[in-house]
């Protein structure tokens, strides 16, 4: 079934008002009428199943019908940290990452980067980004879209480690500590960073700095991945730790 995610504010215990591009998805692309019935999100946890009363120009008014389940998220709430990578490969890691159950995204910038986004550009990618990510968690069906934040220096990324219980990086170099491992150890509810280094990879300088600032190196594997897979196997991991019932 169709689903659509909402703000909030736009669903109270008997309605929801949908608005924005997803009315003319509704009425040109996916032609509902009137009793038809969709699911909505806000986004927070909350899933309705409603049906379609009235279809105007600037918004469509669903009565709810019931509370929607099952919860499809991950257990752990997962930070892909990519350094940004060239042509569209962003954009395939926030898709299929939002798929596997990334709880949110952020693109930084390091030695070996390639892309150069200026201002106006920088804006522009996370809009669509956001975009991609809105529509990739409806085709899945997740409670949550993944949050896109804002592109990061490397200094940036350093300094938020101490916000997640992992913060872990993936080098190829690392012959001990492996991604198993630390996933066998977090709890449920763990907040955790993985970062992955753009096409050209890591400096050794920078793996020091990593480590200096409370990032743990973890290994991938024994094969060396593109950017663009590292992080889908590292959902995959998780997935497969927290999820296997």
């Amino acid at each position: 079934m169709q689903r659509y995610f909402v703000n909030p504010s736009q669903m109270n215990e008997q309605y929801v008002t949908i608005v924005g591009d997803d009315v003319n998805h509704i009425a040109k692309v996916m032609r509902f009428r009137s009793g038809d019935e969709i699911i909505c999100c806000n986004g927070q946890g909350r899933d309705v199943r409603g049906v379609i009363e009235e279809i105007q120009p600037n918004a469509v008014r669903v009565r709810i019908l019931r509370e929607e389940g099952p919860n499809r998220e991950l257990p752990v709430q997962v930070t892909i940290a990519q350094g940004l990578v060239k042509g569209d490969k962003m954009e395939v890691v926030i898709q299929k990452g939002t798929e596997l159950g990334a709880f949110s995204f952020c693109a930084f910038t390091s030695m070996r980067t390639v892309v150069k986004l200026d201002e106006k550009k920088e804006r522009r990618r996370l809009e669509r980004w956001q975009k991609i990510a809105k529509e990739a968690a409806e085709q899945s069906h997740r409670s949550h879209v993944p949050i896109i934040e804002n592109v990061l220096t490397w200094r940036e990324l350093l300094a938020s480690a101490s916000r997640f219980h992992y913060a872990l990086f993936a080098y190829e170099k690392e012959e001990t500590v492996t991604l198993h491992r630390v996933l066998a150890e977090a709890a449920p509810g763990s907040k955790i960073l993985i970062v992955i280094g753009p096409e050209g990879g890591f400096d050794e300088k920078e793996v020091a700095e990593a480590e200096a600032a409370g990032f743990l190196c973890v290994s991938l594997g024994r094969r060396i991945l593109r950017a663009e897979t590292a992080p889908l196997y590292a959902l995959s991991c998780v997935s497969y730790q927290f999820e296997q019932q």
